[in-house]
């Protein structure tokens, strides 16, 4: 095996649990044929509120896919973090004989945002309605943002390096990132992505205060990022966890390598500074550039973070045309999370995902809802393009100022 300085980062197993899609197979279906399932929240309590409409995963089992010992003690956000790691790991082939030969050099890196605030929730309504002795123990853990980790890692038996990144949306590029340098050093697995559950009353309630927060009713008009009818985003829930390993490990035991994680970089300009963004995120983009060793002009698609918001939606395109585009050079655009929602730290997840499947099915898909493109942007929008993709760019920012790009290569160049 190589040294682990000359290791690549392999992407070999991906797992989501998405509102359009509840495997990969399904979740790339309805992306690449630009399906919009945002819709009315349907959840209880919620009916009240002025947020109408998100993406909300409503073909999943939980009791199908954990265990009941630990459905009691975790939130949803936890339950949707199990079910994509346990996808992921069978993507990559590492069964629980694999896993088990070697736990210590298997470890686990997720993102959160909005944590476990249904639990939270319930059992806070369990003390003030009925008392303390009705609210259980699991309440100091369920809530908390590292719970997914923790509870992954117990689960699976795996004791190798684990953390959380707290980096508002952009986290979820982070905690890929994490791995990706962890592989590099010569931890042999990591498990890493980020789900997420804000569709509860008091989650909700939480997110209103964003002023970048959609409360269109439409669906279809609800979140129309790069458009003069942009009115801001829709939050939704779920996610993606990703397997992410050494190139030359995968390769030793048979395992495809789907993609190589080639550079990252993050930068922050302050909350909701979004006209400093554009040379935040420029930065950002730079630095990945710099650290996959890949000229501009090699990015063959950018995933878009796509805020919805006029002067984030400009501030990202200046960026792009600012770090891409020499000679006039216009790269391919694409979000396809306009048609399932921006679900705070699991977009740029399942972003960094769809670029995966994307350049494994030379296929950008196109951008659901959206038709007058008021940017100077190649936007992908109808129907998908067929492309010829080796190099894609996963772009993401938070609310709070945090700003990341991710360089992905294609498994057969990566990894050669």
């Amino acid at each position: 095996m190589s040294a682990p300085h000359e290791r690549r980062a392999a992407v070999t197993g991906i797992g989501v649990v998405a509102p359009n899609g509840t495997s990969t197979d399904t979740f790339w279906k309805a992306t690449q044929e630009g399906l919009s399932v945002l819709d009315r929240i349907t959840r209880e309590g919620c009916e009240h509120l002025p947020l109408k409409v998100a993406g909300e995963v409503r073909a999943f089992e939980a009791a199908a896919a954990v265990e009941e010992r630990y459905l009691v003690q975790t939130d949803r956000f936890t339950h949707y973090a199990m079910a994509a790691a346990d996808l992921a790991l069978d993507d990559a082939r590492l069964g629980p004989a694999d896993t088990a030969a070697a736990p210590y050099s298997i470890g686990v890196v997720t993102a959160a945002g909005s944590g476990g605030g249904e639990f939270g929730q319930r059992e806070l309504q369990q003390l003030w309605g009925k008392g303390s002795r009705f609210v259980g123990p699991y309440q100091s853990i369920a809530w908390f943002y590292a719970a997914s980790t923790g509870q992954i890692s117990i689960r699976r038996g795996f004791k190798g390096p684990c953390s959380v990144v707290a980096a508002d949306e952009a986290g979820g590029l982070d905690a890929l990132a994490h791995a990706a340098r962890a592989v590099r050093r010569g931890t042999d697995v990591i498990v890493a992505g980020s789900t997420e559950a804000p569709l509860a009353p008091y989650s909700m309630v939480c997110q209103l205060g964003y002023e970048e927060l959609s409360t269109v009713e439409d669906p279809t008009r609800a979140y129309r990022p790069f458009t003069t009818a942009a009115c801001g985003f829709v939050p939704a829930e779920g996610g993606a966890m990703l397997v992410v390993e050494a190139a030359e490990a995968a390769r030793e035991r048979g395992a495809p390598v789907r993609a190589v994680i080639a550079g990252h970089a993050a930068t922050f300009t302050g909350a909701s500074r979004w006209a400093e963004s554009r040379e935040g995120l420029a930065q950002a983009i730079r630095g990945a550039l710099d650290e996959a060793g890949s000229a501009p002009e090699e990015v063959d698609v950018v995933f878009a973070d796509a805020l919805g918001v006029p002067e984030a939606d400009r501030a990202e395109a200046l960026a792009i045309a600012d770090t891409l585009g020499a000679g006039g050079r216009r790269v391919p655009v694409t979000a396809p999370k306009t048609g399932f929602g921006r679900g705070y730290c699991g977009a740029p997840v399942l972003d960094t995902a769809t670029a995966v499947l994307a350049m494994e099915h030379g296929l950008i898909p196109p951008t659901p809802n959206v038709y007058d493109v008021c940017l100077d942007l190649d936007l992908v929008t109808g129907r998908a393009r067929p492309a010829e993709l080796r190099t894609a760019l996963v772009l993401s920012r938070g609310l709070m100022g945090s700003n990341s790009a991710l360089v992905l290569r294609h498994g057969a160049a990566g990894a050669s």
